[in-house]
């Protein structure tokens, strides 16, 4: 499970990774291999529900065991499967990038980051860049 040190240290590495990239506001939620909150953060300036997408973005990932980008995929492919996936999981569930699973070197699965608030790819950007800087391994499909 992850800890709440690495969930922190993820977090830091993100934040950087915005401002480095000059993305705009964002939220970084991460969740432990249970899919159990662990930390959420909000810049200054992300909008009201922008927690509940990068949240959603890390539930996708955890519960599926993909990143949100191959989820994103499949949804191309399989539309139904992954409508009645986030109709299960009562819409607690975007398959697009930015959702990244985090795994250790040994590649056991600790968790997931979920991040929102610019474009999917940025925000997939800064969720990779969070993870490897906490010394990680990122998984994003």
């Amino acid at each position: 499970m992850i800890t709440l040190e690495q969930a922190q240290l993820i977090i830091d590495g993100a934040l950087a990774e915005a401002t480095k990239l000059g993305l705009k506001p964002i939220c970084v939620t991460v969740l432990d291999n249970r899919a159990s909150l662990r930390a959420c953060v909000n810049q200054d300036g992300t909008s009201i529900q922008r927690h509940k997408i990068a949240h959603g973005k890390a539930n996708a990932a955890i519960n599926i065991g993909m990143g949100s980008r191959a989820l994103m995929d499949r949804a191309e492919q399989q539309p139904y499967f992954i409508d009645s996936v986030g109709r299960m999981m009562d819409g607690d569930f975007i398959p697009v990038p930015g959702g990244v699973l985090i795994r250790n070197a040994d590649g056991a699965l600790l968790g997931a980051v979920g991040i929102s608030g610019d474009t999917s790819d940025n925000d997939e950007a800064a969720a990779v860049a969070g993870i490897l800087g906490a010394g990680l391994v990122a998984e994003t499909g």
